[in-house]
């Protein structure tokens, strides 16, 4: 199969139709092999009902249903588990991801051997306040963190080759950072492409100004899980090693001081350096746990399953 479609939606009734009558114009006219992946993070509309037209209409439309709305990472990760593509491509429910870049994007993947290829959204319709602002701070901070060259981490409408998506976990928040997930995973030929970003046509947005700070908060957790997770002693264990010295270097000094040096000046008690010894090693000996359990939990974890799927079609 050359192009797997993956689509998560919440409540997007309206824009379904045009969205898959689009897509397959694209396909049909450039003769791909394709599939069409939608995943209802638990709308409350009747989105699900439109699929199951759909899949009937057209056996290259697949569903996946949510019990509930567990967030576009969940829907993502699901829908990877299960496209067969050779080239998988995610785009957006509502319209603003036009489906006129897939061959192009294709193209990228297929014949000049990218490994993922991250839209660039250069001209937008969004709010100024609201989002343009906010997301070019935020694409600044993640480009510093990340080594990544990337104008626009958060855009809906990518590529990426099948290898790339089936060697990744998205989890929590971190659709942002696929493109970083992907460069922790060994994959390293990634670019951009300017696509055209379209007005919402139907609906209203489902993100506010809070997954901006979400985003900076996953962008910290990602630098974090990418430098440490698999070995958080290397971070707590060295932070509380030092800080333990430090305490233990003040204890000896006041132990020294007042044996040999100052028997009968003032109390132990009564210096700051005592304080300050006994809170760093306290401190020390807190963080180097941290880090033992840190190392005990990674050794015996077990995946726990962080969605349910209520029901799906042709899969």
């Amino acid at each position: 199969m050359d192009i797997s479609v993956v689509i998560p939606l919440l409540n997007e009734e309206e824009s379904l139709n045009e969205l898959h009558d689009w897509i397959a114009k694209v396909m049909q006219s450039n003769r791909y092999s394709y599939e069409i992946l939608f995943i209802d993070d638990g709308s409350t509309d009747t989105s699900w009902e439109v699929i199951e037209q759909l899949s009937k209409k057209n056996t290259s439309v697949k569903g996946i249903r949510f019990q509930k709305n567990y967030g576009k990472s969940q829907a993502l990760n699901a829908g990877f588990k299960e496209v067969e593509g050779d080239v998988v491509i995610t785009m957006d429910a509502d319209l603003q991801d036009s489906p006129d870049e897939i061959p192009e994007l294709y193209n990228l993947i297929a014949k000049d051997g990218f490994d993922l290829i991250s839209g660039w959204k250069k001209k937008r319709y969004d709010s100024k306040i609201r989002k343009n602002i906010p997301s070019k701070l935020f694409n600044a901070a993640a480009r510093k963190t990340s080594g990544l060259k990337l104008h626009d981490f958060n855009c809906g409408l990518k590529a990426y080759k099948k290898e790339v998506i089936k060697s990744i976990d998205v989890n929590g928040e971190m659709h942002r950072y696929i493109p970083v997930l992907a460069k922790n995973a060994g994959f390293n030929k990634i670019d951009e492409k300017v696509v055209a970003h379209q007005a919402r046509k139907y609906g209203v947005t489902k993100f506010g100004i809070e997954r901006f700070i979400n985003g900076f908060l996953d962008l910290i957790t990602i630098w974090f899980l990418s430098t440490f997770g698999k070995r958080p002693m290397h971070l707590f264990g060295f932070l509380g090693t030092i800080m333990f010295i430090v305490g233990c270097t003040f204890a000896f000094y006041l132990g020294i001081d007042k044996l040999f040096f100052n028997p009968t000046g003032r109390l132990i008690t009564e210096r700051p350096q005592f304080y300050i010894a006994l809170v760093t090693m306290i401190i020390g000996t807190q963080l180097f746990l941290a880090g033992f359990l840190g190392e005990i939990m990674l050794r015996t974890k077990s995946d726990t399953k962080r969605y349910f799927i209520s029901n799906k079609i042709n899969l």
